[in-house]
């Protein structure tokens, strides 16, 4: 039977996007209960993915050292499917490839020298590929903006929403909660995720605090983002998590007035949909994948200027209050319709296409 190799080693950091997009896809392929073909996961806890799949998949341990050209895996695989395109394990053998890419930011935020080994490395990836995948059109777009895609088939799979039923015990409680109306954000405390400017902005909502998570051992975190709460004085309504679990994510985005997510830079954004599966009114840039995921019913900043963000916020919960029952039914109808199964099922439909 054909095996299709997934180089899926990023599932280990559940706390970031590609770990996320890993283990989804890996639960939607099991799910998928596929007979036709194998597939063996790439990980280095394989012990943690047994105890939950089993013998459904087969397995390869992850070591380091495969990085290297000489030391890569020797087993000739029927398909590689490069999970993400930051990924430096290669396969040894000149076989069919499938390459997932998520976002080319690091063209912004690396380098956008061609030669620098970053944008090297990916153009490799793109040279050696049979097939590419996008998780939005943007992704798709800004990819061919910046680098030559060789005519091979390409596909926009949209990734799924990790949230499909909301199960948060009723009397659950973080330790960490608001004595007021907050607004929520989440993701890696980093310029890209620009949480200053709701810093700047809640400074005109008195009415409300901010609940920020997320990896916040970062030097954007101990720099511009904390020197903005102290220039406006506003460390008692600033309220910072740091990681967070799955029930805590569920009880912030449950009990928030509205999700806020200026991002400057996204190749999909799972965080806004999550939010809506919810039905809580969502603000995000107006850049990048955002308008594509956000969709008709989102509200979007397109500068930064504080008051301006605030105006647009609070004219945005007007139209949210006013429409309000329609407003969360079209929120959640549009979260169910990101869905890890569909989206497995689509790249199970990408391996068969390369595979016979």
């Amino acid at each position: 039977m054909k095996n299709v190799f997934l180089e899926s080693h990023n599932i280990k950091n559940l706390h970031f996007g590609f770990g996320q997009f890993n283990y989804h896809l890996i639960k939607g392929l099991y799910e998928a209960q596929i007979d036709d073909f194998k597939l063996t996961l790439h990980a280095k806890d394989i012990g943690k993915l047994k105890d939950e799949f089993g013998a459904y998949f087969d397995y390869k341990k992850y070591q380091s050292f495969r990085r290297y050209p000489l030391l890569r895996i020797r087993e000739k695989y029927d398909l590689w499917h490069s999970l993400n395109q930051n990924i430096k394990i290669e396969p040894y053998h000149d076989i069919p490839y499938l390459l997932t890419v998520h976002d080319v930011n690091f063209i912004e935020e690396e380098s956008s020298d061609m030669n620098h080994e970053r944008n090297v490395r990916f153009r490799e990836k793109l040279e050696r590929s049979s097939a590419i995948t996008y998780i939005s059109n943007f992704a798709k777009q800004s990819t061919h903006q910046y680098f030559d895609v060789p005519n091979v088939p390409e596909y926009v799979i949209y990734n799924g929403n990790p949230i499909r039923e909301v199960t948060l015990p009723e009397n659950y409680q973080p330790k960490l909660v608001s004595d007021k109306p907050y607004l929520f954000s989440i993701g890696e405390f980093t310029p890209r995720k620009n949480f200053h400017t709701l810093v700047e902005m809640l400074a005109l909502l008195p009415d409300y605090n901010l609940i920020l998570s997320g990896n916040n051992n970062t030097e954007y975190a101990n720099g511009k983002l904390a020197e903005t709460i102290q220039k406006y004085n506003l460390q008692k309504r600033v309220i910072i998590t740091g990681k967070i679990g799955d029930l805590e994510k569920q009880y912030y985005l449950q009990n928030c007035t509205a999700f806020v997510f200026p991002s400057l830079r996204e190749g999909f954004g799972i965080p806004p949909i999550e939010a809506m599966r919810f039905g809580k009114p969502v603000f995000l840039s107006n850049k990048t994948s955002l308008p594509e995921i956000g969709g008709e019913h989102a509200f979007f900043w397109d500068t930064y200027d504080a008051e301006y963000m605030a105006t647009v916020f609070e004219n945005g919960m007007h139209t949210f209050e006013t429409n309000k029952q329609s407003y969360e039914s079209a929120y959640i109808q549009r979260a169910k319709s990101f869905d890890w199964n569909e989206t497995a099922k689509k790249y199970a439909e990408v391996y068969r296409e390369l595979l016979f």
